[in-house]
Order: C-alpha cells, then sequence, then structure tokens
C-alpha cells in the first residue's frame, strides 16, 4: 500500500541566520554584537542535525525517502502511498497536517529537552517501530478535526490549529459576520477560528485577555471561559471576534460562539484591499479576502491522521 517515505523537517535558527546574512562568520558577528549567545545556535543546530540522521538511518525498509522543508508544504503534491514523518516541535505537525491529504503522520520531537511535544508522542530512536506499524496495517491512529475556511469563488484553506481572517497590517478588519441567523457588520481587529487541537494555544490567549479585563473593571468572570478547552476530535469549532469597536456603523453582538458541525460561519468582505485568510500561523500562505468574497467556515470533512503510541 505504501510506496514512500516523505519526511517534513524545518530549518534551523542557525540556517536561517546564515540565509540572512549569507555567510556564518556574519551571522555570528550580528549575534555577538547584539549580546547574544551563538553557541546556543550552534548547539541547536547540531542537535537537530544528530536527530535527522538517527531518524535517517533508522528508516531503511526498502522504500523511497523523499525529504521537504516546511516552506516547501504549500506547492509539494503528496500522494494516497506516502507515509509522512515530521521532524520537528509541535508546529510542524500543524504545518504539515493542512497539505496532507488523509495520509498517516508520524510525528517525530528532535530535541525532548526543549520541546513539549504535545503532538509529538516519538522522538528518533522509536520512531521506525511507529512507521512499521503504519507500514503493517497495526497503527492506532487519532482523528483530528481541522476547519476549513471556503471562498465564493472556490478556493479553500485547511487549518489544523486555527484560522485568522482579517487585515494583512494593524489596520480594523470591515465585514459583514452572519451566524445562527443574525447578521451584523462589524469593524475589528479580525476574526479566530480554532479546533479543539488549537483551543488551548492563540484563542485561549484570547480569553485570558478577556478575563484579565473583566477583572480589572469590576466585571463578573468566568474560569469556564477562560479555561475552555476541546478535544483535538471534537467536530466543534470555536470562534472569537478580536477587539471589535462599536461605532454608527459597526457592533459587537456576535463576539464569539461555538460552530456545531453542519453549521457555518460567513463572513464578506467590507475591504477594499489588505483582507487576508491564513491558518496555523503561516501569513505567507493566505487567501485574499477583499470586497466581493464571502467566507464560510466550517469544521472540515478531511481529518489529520496522527499516528499514536499504542499500536493496535
Amino acid at each position: 500500500m505504501y510506496e514512500k517515505l516523505v519526511i517534513v523537517t524545518r530549518k534551523t535558527r542557525l540556517q536561517e541566520l546564515i540565509e540572512r546574512f549569507n555567510t556564518r562568520g556574519q551571522a555570528k558577528f550580528y549575534i555577538d554584537q547584539s549580546g547574544g549567545n551563538f553557541g546556543e545556535y550552534e548547539r541547536e543546530d547540531s542537535e537537530y542535525r544528530a536527530s535527522f540522521e538517527m531518524l535517517r538511518k533508522s528508516l531503511e525498509f526498502e522504500l523511497k525517502v523523499q525529504v521537504i522543508d516546511r516552506e516547501f508544504l504549500p506547492t509539494f503534491q503528496f500522494m494516497p502511498q506516502d507515509v509522512v514523518i515530521t521532524l520537528g516541535q509541535d508546529g510542524l505537525v500543524a504545518n504539515a497536517a493542512k497539505y496532507v491529504r488523509g495520509q498517516p503522520i508520524v510525528a517525530v520531537n528532535s530535541n525532548p529537552g526543549i520541546f513539549d511535544g504535545i503532538l509529538l508522542p516519538y522522538v528518533p530512536a522509536s520512531a521506525r517501530k511507529a512507521v512499521s506499524a503504519v507500514l503493517e496495517g497495526k497503527a492506532s491512529v487519532l482523528e483530528v478535526t481541522m476547519a476549513e475556511a471556503g471562498l465564493n469563488d472556490g478556493q479553500k484553506i485547511l487549518a489544523f490549529n486555527d484560522l485568522f481572517i482579517g487585515p494583512r497590517t494593524h489596520v480594523s478588519a470591515r465585514y459583514q459576520i452572519s451566524w445562527q441567523g443574525k447578521s451584523e457588520s462589524q469593524s475589528s481587529s479580525g476574526v479566530l477560528i480554532s479546533t479543539g487541537a488549537g483551543s488551548t494555544g492563540w484563542l485561549s490567549s484570547v480569553f485570558n485577555m478577556a478575563h484579565g479585563v473583566a477583572s480589572l473593571t469590576g466585571g463578573k468572570t468566568s474560569k469556564g471561559i477562560k479555561g475552555i478547552r476541546l478535544p483535538w476530535q471534537d467536530p466543534n469549532l470555536l470562534f472569537v471576534v478580536r477587539e471589535p469597536f462599536v461605532s454608527r456603523h459597526s457592533a459587537a453582538e456576535i463576539v464569539a460562539g461555538m460552530v456545531a458541525p453542519h453549521q457555518q460561519l460567513t463572513l464578506e468582505s467590507l475591504m477594499p484591499s489588505g483582507g487576508v485568510i491564513f491558518s496555523d500561523g503561516i501569513e505567507t500562505d493566505y487567501l485574499n479576502f477583499n470586497s466581493g468574497a464571502v467566507v464560510r467556515v466550517e469544521a472540515a470533512h478531511q481529518k489529520a491522521r496522527l499516528v499514536c503510541e499504542k499500536v493496535a
């Protein structure tokens, strides 16, 4: 059934610095001059390279192996016969999941001493066992709900953690929002829609802010809202309007809610330019959301399939 292993990597901070300053020496000079510790960058790079070598040598299954960097994910064509292995931190899993079309993902923590690894059940030394289970059809797979934003021109984008709909820069976004039979014009810094996997990430910071503001002004606070969290498989999505502004032309009645299965959250752009939709913090891979664009957000039919430690 499977014909190829695809290992998804990401550049280390040292590699990014060298790309920025052209040489290792110039990168070191910049970090030293700014008071940083260049040795930390070198150690991190060395540890990642060692993890990659260990992983690569352990995955000798007489199958083709292809290595791609995270920046090429938007244009890479995954095939049904691929087994996908990510090597890095949790964010790399989220980045890869929306481009992988149903193939199992073996998520490997490149440095357990640094990364929490909530989405990373494996280390390089244990990855072979997980991949073997996939190849033998014995792997236990967790199906994670993703969000989908679909534009009226047919374009779509998936999100493992969250979608952002709003302005490209720090200006107000203008749009018409519709949810559960209600509709209103809004002006805000954008709308954040989260999956269960992302409910403890960016979205949680918004609730933390609301909780703190309510406390400051003497209003009632809700620990339940502050600590809201959905299971990764939960088919519901959570949305929050960020910093809604009330004026003669904008309201703030629809500011947060749960998008249940088979429901949609709809936004129509009222921005002549500068509107975007991106997912999982990758601002370079986006859809334009300008005047005339209508987006409908719902739970995606496609699931992210993460290989678990437990083997059936």
